[in-house]
């Protein structure tokens, strides 16, 4: 069986195209951050109120079961302010933050969590932001849409020319590929006195735009030009 050769000949010419599909759905996953912090003059006493808050958050994240996908505690930071009036290293203050990161799956109950946590003393939450499952079939049937349509082209150019396919030599995904949670939209909120529960807030999913693109190169059966 002959080779064919890697820029054609005219025995063998080359078609390169490109295929391409463009989906729209709802979002598998919301992620959302929470941060907490506290403030004191005495470095243990922040340390104390840190820990009561994280503890707090998280007990309340992990009430809501297997609607919490994924939960995660980031950096933990305390900070010493120093005394802007002191020529010495005379701490003013201590300052502490903690940041926690949730994935959640079930969007009916995110409302209510997101004003339950912000309802916590000095926390404050961003977010929702959305996205897909890496393996949600969505980008699958993406992938399969765009090599069609890569067929779909090259037999229309084949039929232009006269002639037909002859064989696929190569198929490249050019596509740039899903990026987790992407940041388009964020919401703050902080903590209120009342103690009145807060009312759910009314979410709306940001529907997901999924894109694939393959370049597809073939043989054609010599056209009689």
């Amino acid at each position: 069986m002959t080779t064919p050769h890697p820029h054609g000949t005219p025995d063998t010419p080359h078609l390169t195209v490109r295929g391409e599909a463009h989906l729209d759905t709802t979002p598998d996953l919301a992620r959302i951050t929470i941060t907490l912090t506290a403030r004191d003059r005495d470095r243990r006493t922040t340390l104390d109120d840190l820990t009561r808050r994280n503890t707090e958050a998280l007990d309340l994240l992990k009430s809501y079961g297997d609607t919490v996908e994924h939960l995660e505690t980031g950096t933990l930071t305390i900070t010493p302010e120093l005394s802007p009036h002191s020529r010495g290293e005379r701490i003013r203050a201590h300052h502490g933050t903690v940041h926690l990161t949730a994935d959640l799956n079930d969007f009916t109950t995110l409302g209510t969590l997101i004003t339950r946590l912000a309802d916590l003393d000095l926390t404050r939450i961003d977010g929702p932001w959305w996205t897909l499952r890496p393996e949600s079939p969505t980008h699958r049937e993406a992938r399969r849409l765009a090599v069609h349509d890569a067929l779909r082209r090259a037999r229309e150019y084949a039929e232009a020319l006269g002639t037909t396919l002859a064989a696929l030599i190569e198929l490249t995904d050019t596509s740039a590929g899903p990026e987790p949670f992407p940041r388009t939209r964020s919401m703050a909120f902080t903590a209120t006195t009342d103690n009145t529960p807060p009312p759910p807030l009314d979410l709306e999913p940001q529907r997901q735009h999924v894109h694939a693109e393959v370049s597809a190169r073939f043989t054609l059966q010599p056209p009689r030009l």
